[in-house]
Order: structure tokens, then C-alpha cells, then sequence
């Protein structure tokens, strides 16, 4: 029986002022982790030297200069050391113009890379939207950036995963204010298909989809507001009509208990605090984020930067971890799909 190969996955540091150079090190330590796939560190050297230091621990690499010089079936993790940040120009713990323009930059490597099929994944350890934003990423989110590189206009978004639980959301990063006029049926109904489609791509067999509603109480028939009745229902009907595993709305207050007693695959929400803090409960340093709807696929640990404890050592790679297995299992069922 011939052997499936292991994929080839891009591993970056992320915000080099934050906890991802530690992560990352940390992760690797893990047998399971690091023999799963082939992995390359895209970076600089010496932001992987600091998380070294900072985690006490080492990690042995094989610096090339390009995917080219990768032998797939060697057990070595490789290194394409970019030469492009010294972490001792920048103070650690803060938000970084400089860092922040370099971490957009180490992503658009990645990507281009992962374009030219020289990478299969990509993970990266957490980024700091407002660094990137000051280094000149003019995106309100990574999503974004990754799809206009890709050159995706629509189908695409952020899923959160903690462990057998996937969540998305109709609105993501958007003013609040902003939310109600957002929330449409087309627009419903293009997360709920979203949301199916990527499960599939994940490997789920007719997946279970549940959806939130907006208002107190699923909207109270219409006294507490229409969108229940006049956008959310219609979409999740329609869905239905198309074949989707679908239910809904529920009211978001309770959602979280229904699932204890009643677990679905997918959790649908209408904005972005309204699923997250209940998923960030259930497992803080499980959580991962999946940017779906893209050619490739590309996670992250759901957590931030964590500038509070940089340089400790204290550190939990649990997410990073997880965002690693998770991307290996999704490309590997792509490849043999």
C-alpha cells in the first residue's frame, strides 16, 4: 500500500512583539505535531532564536533558501530564514509599526508561496490587527488580506474551531451599531452554505448546522425586533429546502446549554461576541481560527498576542497546537478527496 505523503506546511512566527515565536517552539516539541507534516519556519532566524530563549528550549532546523532544496521524506523541520526583523529593534510586549509591517509581509511570502504550490498550508501564531494596520495592511483583518491576494471576492470568512464545535458568524469585525442592517436572508443563507460547504471540505458527512437568532428571546414573535421573522427564518427554510442539516433560530443566551445536551457540528451566529465568548469558554487554549472559503487552507490559534505575559515563558501552546493538527487534517482529506 503506497504511504500518502506528509503535506508540506508553512509555520510562522506571527507578531514578533507577542507570545507566537514561544508558541511555535513549544508546539514542535510535541512528537505528534512535529512528525505529522513536512514543516517550514518562515522568518527570521532570529525572532526563532528568541523563542527559544524565551521557552528554554531548542529545536533543531535545516536552513534552505527555498521549498526547492526540501527532501519530503527527510524527518527535519526546515527553515527559510528571511532576514527581515531583529527582534532586539523592537520592545517586546507592544504594538510594533515595524514588526507589524514585517509580520504582513513574512504572510504575503507564505501566500505566495502556497499560489505557486510550494506549500500546502499554512499556520501562522497569532498577529496583532492593529500592528498590522500601522505597518501599512490597509484590511480590517487578515481574512481579508489573504483573500485579495488570493483574489477571492466573496464565499469566504472566519471559522472557529474548538474541538468537535465549529463556529462562524453572518458579521464578523463590524461596529455593532452596524450589525442589524447587515443581516439579511441572502446574506444568512450564504453562511449557512458557507459554513456546510467547509465542513464537507473537512471531511463531515452531512453536517449539523444550528443558527442563532439576533434578538432577546429569538425576537419575541416580532416585539423585540423583525429580523427572526423577516430574514433569519427564510434563509434557514430555504436552506432546508436545499438539503442542508440546518435548525434554527435559537436564542443566543441559551445556545450554549442546548449544545451540552444536543451537539451539532456548526454554530452559526449573527455577530461576532455573541458565539465567541461562549466558544472561548468551553476551551480558551483549544480554540482555533480557520480561514475558510480560500485555495488554501490557513489557521490560527483563536487567541491574540498576549503582550502581558511576553518573555515569561509561561506561554500555553495548546491552540497553537491545535491549529497545526487541524490545518494537517484538512489538507490531507483535500488531498485524497
Amino acid at each position: 500500500m503506497r504511504q500518502r505523503r506528509k503535506p508540506v506546511m508553512g509555520l510562522l512566527f506571527g507578531e514578533t512583539a507577542g507570545i507566537g515565536p514561544e508558541l511555535i517552539i513549544k508546539a514542535l516539541q510535541v512528537s505528534e505535531v512535529r512528525q505529522m507534516a513536512v514543516w517550514v519556519l518562515i522568518g527570521d532566524e532570529r525572532v526563532c532564536k528568541l523563542g527559544q530563549d524565551i521557552a528554554g528550549l531548542t529545536i533543531p532546523y535545516k536552513k534552505i533558501q527555498s521549498t526547492d532544496e526540501i527532501i519530503t521524506d527527510e524527518a527535519s523541520i526546515w527553515m527559510i530564514d528571511l532576514k527581515n526583523i531583529d527582534p532586539n529593534t523592537i520592545q517586546m510586549g507592544t504594538i510594533s509599526q515595524k514588526s507589524g509591517k514585517i509580520t504582513g509581509e513574512t504572510l504575503k511570502y507564505a501566500l505566495e508561496l502556497a499560489l505557486d504550490k510550494k506549500l500546502d498550508g499554512i499556520v501562522y501564531a497569532p498577529v496583532n490587527k492593529e500592528a498590522l494596520h500601522k505597518g501599512g495592511l490597509d484590511f480590517n483583518d487578515e481574512i481579508h488580506f489573504f483573500a485579495d491576494t488570493f483574489n477571492c471576492l466573496e464565499r469566504f470568512g472566519e471559522i472557529n474551531v474548538m474541538e468537535n464545535l465549529w463556529v462562524t458568524r453572518v458579521t464578523s469585525h463590524v461596529p455593532i451599531k452596524e450589525v442589524s442592517g447587515l443581516i439579511s436572508k441572502k446574506r444568512v443563507g450564504e453562511i449557512i452554505r458557507f459554513a456546510n460547504a467547509n465542513l464537507i471540505r473537512a471531511g463531515f458527512k452531512n453536517p449539523s448546522i444550528a443558527v442563532c437568532a439576533l434578538n432577546p428571546h429569538g425576537g419575541d414573535g416580532g416585539l423585540i425586533g423583525r429580523e427572526e421573522i423577516d430574514e433569519i427564518i427564510p434563509a434557514i427554510n430555504e436552506a432546508k429546502q436545499q438539503g442542508l442539516n440546518v435548525a434554527g433560530p435559537y436564542p443566543a443566551d441559551t445556545i450554549f446549554l442546548r449544545l451540552q445536551n444536543n451537539p451539532i457540528d456548526c454554530l452559526v451566529g449573527m455577530y461576532h461576541d455573541q458565539v465567541q465568548t461562549g466558544m472561548k469558554l468551553l476551551g480558551f487554549h483549544k480554540g482555533v481560527t480557520i480561514s475558510g472559503g480560500l485555495p488554501v487552507v490557513i489557521t490560527t490559534p483563536a487567541h491574540g498576542t498576549a503582550f502581558d505575559i511576553v518573555g515569561r515563558g509561561i506561554a500555553n501552546p495548546g491552540a497553537q497546537m491545535q491549529a497545526m493538527k487541524l490545518a494537517v487534517k484538512m489538507v490531507q482529506n483535500n488531498l485524497n478527496s
